[in-house]
Order: C-alpha cells, then structure tokens, then sequence
C-alpha cells in the first residue's frame, strides 16, 4: 500500500510527462468560440428572417406590386372617382351608427350632426334612405291617386311614371344639390368634404318616410300640415349643422343658410303637391 500523501506535479513539463500531440501536417484543429454558439429558437431575428410571422425585410416585392404589364395599376388623381374601391369606406358602417344617425335627423336644432360624422361619413345610410323614400312615396303617392279617383267615382290607371319621376327628383336632388353646395363653400373659402355634404341631405331626407305614411290620410289640410312639419325638420336639420360652418364664409352665410332653408321646404311641398294630391286630376298623372 502506498502513503495517503500525494505529490501534486506542478510543472507539466516535468521530466516524465508527455507533452500534447501536435495537429498531423495538412489538418486544421476546429476551436468553438462560446459567443458564436446559437440558441434556440432566437432571442432576436437573425439574418433575412425577421419577426418571425412577418416577411423579410429584403422580401420580394412581386405579389404585392401590380407587373409592369398587368392590367390593375394603381389609380392616380381624380380619376380614382371612377374606382369602386375609392367609394368602399364609406359604405363600411354599423347599424348602431345608421339609427344614431337616423335619430339625430329628428333632432334638428342639435346642430352636432356634422361633428359627429366627421371623421367617418357613409354612404351607405344615404342611398338607401333615398331609394326607400321613392318606392314609398311613389306606391303611397299611387295609392292616394286611386283613393282620389274612387272618391270621384272616375276611372285610374296605374302610371309608371310616378316611380320615374319620384326617382328623378329625389335622386337628383341628394346629389346636385350638395355638389352645388360645395362649389359655393369652396369658392368662399369656408370648404366643407364633398361626402360629408351629401351624407348630410341623405339623413335630412329620412324625415320624409314617415311624412310619407301619413299622407295616406286622405284629409288636404292634415297632408299640408305633415308636409310642413317635415319640410321644416328638414330644413332645420340641415341649416343647424351647416350654420356654424358658414359662418366662417362672411357677412353672406346668412343668405346661403336662407338658401337651404327654403330648398328643403320647397322639396317638401313638391312632393305634396305632384305624390300626394287628392285632386283626381293629378299633374304628374295627366
């Protein structure tokens, strides 16, 4: 047995050890540096992969980009009018936002319409605000037209007429009208959008659906009275959101208020006169 005291051999070159064996001629020895090592998965993007879900940064550019010799590129100027795409946001819109919409088209003098539309105006609510006001008023507006001749005992005749001349008016009405509008704001230097101007006449117009119900009552004074009171929510409705705006256009805001004042009025009154006239010999009718 030996003793249980050992010599530590401090100096490797000791006579006795053996020394490392060189690298054979021709061989490269392979060192492993710790900070070159990869973990996994990394920490931070490395090479073209970067963010992990997201294409890299140097990505080809091919299936987002139109070729040079497709058909699709991209609309510039005032010819994107022409694109469906540039008519998309403003039909993309909530029920919720419809009915507040409708709801605050009751309440005239608020005056907060225009605030609260903004930064998001649709067309959605419009168009079909005005394409129900005409089928309504041109069957309701029949229906009174045959109550009429019944009442005189004289014959009727469905007229296609009434629905093409309803659509004319009103359609023409919702869209030259705040173009018009627009012209004159621009030329004053008081501009207001273009679209926030015709979602303004659309929602002024729904007033008249109901308008339109009542007037089945075949009763002259009580249509000229729910014509009235429609014509003037309306026209309140608009004057009051457009009012603060204009007057930034000058001494002359009053006149073009005065103006709008009376268009909406005399809508309500065309319609009285040429939908709803219990006269049996009706004008559009003749």
């Amino acid at each position: 047995m030996m003793s249980g005291n050992y010599t530590s051999i401090q100096n490797q070159n000791a006579s006795g050890s053996v020394p490392p064996a060189p690298d054979p001629p021709g061989q490269v020895s392979v060192k492993f540096n710790e900070s070159t090592l990869q973990t996994f998965p990394p920490s931070a993007p490395q090479g073209k992969i970067a963010g992990g879900s997201g294409p890299p940064r140097d990505a080809d550019d091919t299936f987002s980009k139109p070729s040079s010799g497709s058909s699709e590129q991209p609309s510039a100027g005032w010819l994107k009018v022409f694109t469906i795409a540039a008519y998309q946001p403003y039909f993309d819109v909530d029920t919720s936002d419809i009915l507040e919409r409708i709801k605050d088209s009751f309440l005239p003098f608020r005056g907060t319409f225009n605030e609260k539309t903004a930064s998001n105006p649709d067309l959605y609510g419009p168009f079909w605000i005005c394409t129900t006001l005409i089928f309504v008023s041109a069957a309701i507006g029949t229906f009174a037209a045959y109550l009429a001749h019944r009442i005189s005992h004289k014959d009727w005749d469905y007229d296609i007429r009434l629905l093409t001349w309803s659509a004319s008016l009103l359609y023409a009405y919702a869209v030259f009208v705040p173009i018009s509008l627009y012209i004159i704001l621009k030329y004053l230097s008081a501009p207001l959008g273009l679209i926030q101007l015709v979602c303004l006449y659309g929602y002024s117009l729904f007033i008249f659906i109901p308008a339109v119900f009542l007037s089945m009552i075949p009763v002259e004074m009580f249509r000229w009275v729910v014509a009235g009171v429609a014509g003037f929510m309306s026209a309140m409705f608009v004057a009051s959101n457009l009012r603060t705006h204009i007057v930034s256009a000058g001494e002359k805001w009053f006149w073009i208020v005065a103006g709008i004042f009376l268009l909406q009025l005399g809508l309500s009154i065309v319609l009285e006169l040429y939908l709803f006239s219990s006269s049996a010999t009706n004008p559009i009718m003749a």
